[in-house]
């Protein structure tokens, strides 16, 4: 069978999101697209809930086993993959179908490029009715105009040619923040990036994701590394704005979590099966009525 583009995912012991993820990825599943799910030896009932979608031909891959990383977790995801177009689906963001296709859609037409990444939205799990645009518009087209020798964007939003792996390289195994990195590299290389100024996804920042999970020693040191990699100075900022706001949120989560009395309060806790699903419902909603807004286009 051959596929114009694969979703792949990466999992371990989040089968709350990963159950509204699926569901919605194998509701709109086209015959020229495959599912590709990589979970990481989960002890939660994700795998055996990836096989009964196997066999019921739901999905068209899977692998449970134990990951050095999340790099390489997602690696094998890419080995994986069969289709021309490589979309990453995190388990517990929002993404859009119609902007995805359209994404991909405009990469078969252009064979030349390598790389579609996007506009998002992003929201948290603890107050998902504050929703907020981001983008990274403005850093392409510096990079573009030849203004900077590389730039950041993140993962969420983006779609990669299959065969462009072989020029990018895959995730860097050494890295916590690898779609930073990655960025850094493809760009520094001079992979062909186009920007779509509509939204493919929406970013939610859940409780153990991570992203939330990093430190700021870790960033300190895999910022030093890029500098002497590939001379990026930053853009006002190492990392992105949205990447600080979420290490900060999950840094001082992860603090609280060690306090047995946080640990008991109601306020904290992760939403019912079908709560997480009445807000998940409702944020690809929000992303869809975005994405009727305007009249958005490609940037080459």
């Amino acid at each position: 069978m051959s596929y114009n583009i694969s979703y792949i995912i990466a999992t371990r012991n989040r089968l709350p999101f990963l159950k509204i993820t699926l569901e919605k990825l194998i509701a709109g599943l086209l015959p020229d697209e495959e599912i590709v799910v990589v979970d990481g030896n989960s002890n939660d009932g994700t795998v055996s809930y990836l096989d009964e979608l196997f066999h019921q031909k739901k999905i068209q891959q899977y692998i449970s086993e134990q990951d050095q990383n999340q790099a390489e977790a997602w690696n094998k995801g890419f080995f994986m993959a069969e289709g021309k177009i490589i979309k990453k689906i995190m388990d517990d963001d929002v993404f859009s179908l119609t902007a995805i296709r359209k994404c991909k859609d405009w990469m078969l037409e252009n064979p030349a490029v390598d790389i579609c990444i996007s506009n998002t939205l992003q929201t948290t799990l603890a107050e998902p009715e504050q929703i907020s645009k981001t983008g990274r518009l403005s850093q392409y087209l510096n990079w573009q105009q030849g203004k900077t020798h590389c730039f950041t964007f993140s993962d969420v939003y983006m779609l990669i040619r299959k065969s462009s792996l072989s020029f990018t390289g895959l995730y860097d195994t050494q890295f916590w923040m690898i779609d930073w990195e990655f960025s850094l590299r493809a760009s520094f290389l001079g992979a062909k990036i186009a920007y779509y100024t509509g939204y493919n996804s929406l970013t939610v920042q859940t409780p153990g994701n991570v992203t939330s999970l990093s430190t700021e020693k870790i960033l300190k040191k895999e910022a030093l590394i890029a500098k002497v990699k590939y001379g990026y100075a930053g853009d006002q900022s190492e990392f992105t704005l949205w990447s600080k706001i979420k290490i900060f949120i999950g840094t001082k989560l992860n603090r609280f979590k060690r306090n047995a009395s946080f640990i008991a309060q109601k306020s904290e806790r992760l939403p019912d099966e079908f709560e997480l699903k009445s807000i998940y419902n409702n944020l690809y909603e929000v992303l869809e009525l975005e994405n009727k807004k305007g009249d958005f286009n490609f940037v080459c």
